[in-house]
């Protein structure tokens, strides 16, 4: 077994307490896919520590130029994205399709960003004032901590320290220990890529243990978090008694509205996808169809039939369409929302079940569809983060945008129609940060902005142009050359 280190002021080192945990295949339990260090509050001082040190040299680096490193580690990333692929889905446990997109993303990621490092634009605007130029130009925030989880387990660090590395800050990320070694390799390629020491540091490691201390560092300008809800509002309680920067994304209870002139098989096809494709744990995950009750009972026939045809396995098989649950505490956790959904009355149409018989003690959970609930249900206000989607019958358009938006959450919707004029209106009312017409809630495009509104964020976006304006500080000069003093209206 190999034992992986913490990348720490351009080193490879052991963790202070000696202290490591093992990383394994969903799929396979017993399979071992390497020992992580353990790390605590010292390890994370000592990241930070690096961090400070080199970000003082690193903003000084030209823009463009940190956008050359940042386009040498996306084409890395494209030379091993097959090898890399097989990863992940070793590690998480999603299909290779599934992972080839979480490599495509950070690739992509990449090369906008690297971009970015020739844009990075400020502002030049007309003074009051004669013979003075006003002006705003961007600066880096510091050191960003960025926390990270396990569906995403590459893209999702990537499309962090991609901007923030082309901003001139400097990082400390800590992955989720599910999956550390995707991590590493990611880290792997950014030292190869040129990044210099200290400017990126990797910390392995528990939330108690390792994100909190990252958290709580007094040298942490900035905390970018993706995960949960619960997590997502303890980091913005502590960070926001220390004033930092906080970026939020804590997932999604994502509706796929239907409605009575949709193109029904399209509508299967999306729903399929959306709600099952990484085994349904994305924050973006179609996990509510609301569907009009004119078509009702022909959309669920079709697809209660299709998710007959799903494959459930290890997810390196190629025809396999589910693969694992991330570990059992997440297994039993999804499993127990179907006795929830039991108990509240809602009718169990498809799955419901751990599956077991030959697929070598994996943490496999049947595709699942619950029909008949009502939008109170837990079933349909709580993210249950597995394969599992709730539909939900109204009468007309009014009462479907009603029921979508009413969640605490408000990351994605989409709608299914015919009719531009309908769709764009129901649009138009989605309390969402993304919206889909005749797609499902899952497909954003990295040079787009990424993220919600209500419980879902705190009004931050990543990803495209809005991912610069994230990782920067703005300030505001005044030139003035007219050789003696001027007095602006607010003095």
């Amino acid at each position: 077994m190999t034992t992986y280190l913490n990348y720490i002021d351009g080193e490879w080192r052991p963790s202070r307490s000696g202290e490591t945990f093992e990383s394994r295949n969903p799929a396979h339990p017993s399979e071992v896919v390497g020992e992580f260090q353990a790390s605590t509050g010292d390890d994370i001082d000592d990241a930070v520590q690096a961090a400070r040190r080199a970000q003082r040299e690193w903003r000084k680096v030209p823009a463009p130029k940190r956008g050359e490193i940042i386009e040498r580690a996306a084409l890395l990333l494209q030379e091993r994205k097959s090898e890399l692929a097989e990863l992940i889905t070793r590690e998480m446990g999603k299909t290779l399709v599934d992972s080839g997109y979480d490599i495509q993303g950070a690739i992509t990621s990449g090369r906008y960003m690297a971009g970015e490092g020739l844009r990075m634009f400020g502002e030049t605007v007309p003074s009051g004032l004669p013979n003075r130029m006003a002006m705003t130009r961007r600066e880096p925030v510091g050191v960003v901590g960025i926390i990270t989880p396990w569906n995403l387990p590459v893209m999702m660090p990537a499309w962090k320290l991609f901007p923030a590395l082309v901003c001139g800050n400097a990082v400390v990320v800590k992955p989720a220990e599910d999956t550390p070694l995707c991590a590493v390799r990611l880290f792997e390629i950014l030292e190869e890529a040129g990044v210099p020491p200290g400017v990126a540091n990797l910390v392995t490691g528990f939330g108690d243990a390792a994100g909190q201390p990252l958290v709580e560092h007094s040298d942490v300008e900035m905390i970018s978090f993706t995960g949960s809800q619960k997590v997502g509002r303890t980091i913005a309680a502590t960070a926001g008694q220390a004033l930092k920067h906080v970026s939020l994304e804590m997932g999604g209870k994502n509706a796929v509205v239907v409605f009575d002139d949709a193109d029904l098989d399209e509508a299967v096809d999306g729903v399929l996808w959306g709600g099952f494709s990484t085994a349904g744990q994305r924050c973006t995950a179609s996990s509510r169809v609301v569907v009009d009750h004119k078509v009702a009972d022909e959309l669920v026939n079709s697809l209660q039939k299709r998710m007959g045809e799903l494959v459930v396995g290890d997810a390196l098989d190629e025809n396999v369409n589910v693969g694992p649950i991330i570990n059992s505490r997440q297994l039993d956790r999804v499993h127990s929302y179907t006795s929830i959904g039991i108990d509240e009355g809602a009718e169990l149409l498809v799955g419901g079940e751990k599956l077991e018989e030959g697929l070598d003690g994996g943490y496999f959970y049947a595709p699942t569809l619950f029909d008949h609930a009502n939008p109170q249900m837990r079933i349909a206000q709580e993210e249950i983060f597995g394969p599992t989607v709730v539909v939900l019958r109204v009468d007309g358009d009014e009462e479907a945008i009603e029921v979508a938006n009413g969640t605490n959450y408000g990351l994605s919707a989409a709608v299914y129609s015919q009719n531009v004029g309908r769709a764009l209106s129901a649009i138009a009312e989605f309390e969402s940060g993304l919206a889909y017409l005749n797609a499902p809630t899952i497909g954003s495009e990295i040079h787009l902005p990424f993220g919600g509104v209500k419980s879902t964020g705190n009004g931050h976006r990543e990803s495209g142009k809005s991912a610069i304006e994230q990782f920067t500080e703005i300030k505001t000069v005044f030139l003035d050359y007219s050789g003696t003093l001027q007095r602006a209206e607010i003095d």
